[in-house]
């Protein structure tokens, strides 16, 4: 591991984002443009969120299920306006087995079309509904400009895909997921969102209606971190999914889907990392403590060791993950530094002379204080401590968030607000698409999200002074 400095946050965040995901042994770039090699300590995090999200999805009554990577291509063109939102970006599978395909196969962007053209086949009446599935999986979009879990030609999701017999029972469940992402992020990621609507230059192709969580980042960009669309019976239309209702009558089903990939990993080194490296919340830090024993000779390393690992299978014991690091290779200062880069939430320093005093240090990582603790509290005390940094790191994320939410009055406001300070920008909206593109020229900022319900703003729009109809927040994007 490198030992030079990390770049400063306040000086090149992107050069800082880069090396603490390459140094901390998050991923590094594959082979193939735009891939990437997601590494051990990157991947376990990404376990975590996904037993966070698949445990909620399962305590909602949806079943995992999976379907293939690859599908025939006029699947795709059967919803034209899906299929002209991802035209850009689809893979074509044109030969395989050393001969050209007589029909060419996409490689999943997304699944909506193999999925929809499957549900065809199971639904035929009411009773066969609702259809409450997810996927893990991965898909493929050819991105031109790519970034380490933040943007990806190929990357990790889960996407669920549901059925409905009504436009209400549909609703539900798109708002009911949004909930669960909105959850999972404040709760387990400690990361604040702003959950709403898209404008409907933003929704997903095909889609409804788009609902969106977006969380800031610390160098004042947003972040898409979920969505959740509601469908209609755009994508049943399509794809011939009808039932007999209870009347009898023939209808389309109505849909939903909705996702979050390995891009919220991004996300969380964004919103908790600092200088010295990543900053990981305890609920789904790989290594929740990590215990530094310290020796100079192998009679300190005897009376030291034995003492670190009996005190590390108490944590265990308990509930907590925890890690002696015993390499002999590496001096403490070294592992010290290690550590604080990989984000590990508490450290604990076992040296000849705590061994003993009947002590240990302990060391947070969120406020880097260190304090001493009798050998036989430190275990007990783990818990609370680990409770307490993760409530740190989301107040600490929420008082940046709302420092960085603005009211936008007018249009110099707006404009030199998001050029010059960026975070959130709030502000009246008369909803036309004209005044969501001036803005998208003069700073790069795009409407992240509308309130969950439309919202009279009781003003005029910031950008044209026409009637306001919405509430829109502005923001430079990832």
């Amino acid at each position: 591991m490198a030992r030079n400095a990390l770049p400063k946050q306040s000086e090149d965040f992107p050069s800082w984002y880069v090396e603490v995901v390459k140094r901390a042994g998050m991923a590094e770039h594959g082979l193939a443009k735009g891939t990437m090699v997601i590494k051990p300590h990157g991947y376990a995090l990404w376990e975590a969120i996904q037993k966070a999200l698949d445990d909620r999805f399962k305590a909602t009554g949806h079943e995992n299920v999976y379907f293939p990577l690859l599908f025939p291509e006029k699947l795709l063109s059967k919803e034209a306006e899906h299929v002209e939102g991802f035209a850009p970006q689809v893979a074509v599978v044109t030969h395989g087995g050393g001969e050209k395909l007589e029909e060419p196969l996409v490689i999943r962007p997304t699944s909506e079309a193999v999925i929809w053209s499957t549900y065809a086949n199971w639904v035929q009446s009411y009773r066969d509904l609702p259809l409450l599935y997810n996927q893990w999986c991965n898909v493929l979009r050819w991105e031109l400009r790519t970034r380490l879990f933040l943007r990806t030609s190929e990357f990790l999701w889960q996407e669920g895909h549901t059925a409905h017999a009504s436009s209400p029972e549909a609703m539900e469940e798109t708002l009911r997921m949004l909930e669960i992402y909105r959850e999972v992020c404040e709760d387990v990621l400690a990361m604040p969102v702003n959950p709403g609507r898209k404008s409907p230059s933003e929704r997903f192709p095909g889609a409804i209606e788009t609902y969106t969580i977006e969380a800031l980042m610390r160098d004042r960009r947003a972040l898409q971190s979920a969505t959740s669309h509601f469908l209609g019976q755009n994508f049943a239309r399509a794809y011939d999914v009808e039932f007999l209702n209870r009347d009898g009558v023939l209808e389309y089903a109505w849909a939903t889907s909705w996702g979050m990939s390995t891009r919220i990993i991004g996300g969380l080194i964004m919103v908790h990392g600092d200088d010295s490296g990543l900053r990981l919340p305890p609920k789904v830090a790989p290594v929740q403590v990590v215990i530094v024993p310290i020796y100079r000779s192998d009679d300190e390393a005897g009376a030291v060791l034995p003492v670190a690992r009996t005190l590390s299978d108490t944590l265990a014991g308990d509930g907590i993950r925890s890690r002696v690091d015993d390499r002999d290779q590496h001096r403490p200062g070294f592992k010290f530094s290690e550590w604080e880069l990989k984000g590990v939430p508490v450290r604990i320093e076992i040296g000849p002379r705590d061994v003993e005093a009947g002590q240990v240090v302990v060391v947070s990582r969120t406020s880097g204080t260190k304090r001493t603790l009798p050998a036989g509290e430190a275990s007990s005390t783990m818990t609370s401590m680990l409770r307490n940094i993760q409530q740190e790191l989301y107040d600490d994320a929420l008082s940046f968030r709302d420092a960085n939410t603005h009211d936008a009055h007018d249009y110099d406001e707006l404009r030199a607000g998001l050029q010059a300070e960026g975070g959130f920008w709030v502000g009246a909206w008369c909803g036309d698409t004209a005044c969501e593109q001036r803005v998208s020229q003069d700073t790069k900022a795009t409407v992240r999200f509308l309130p969950l319900e439309p919202e009279d703003p009781g003003a005029a729009c910031v950008v044209c002074g026409r009637p306001g109809v919405d509430k829109a927040a502005w923001a430079r994007a990832y």
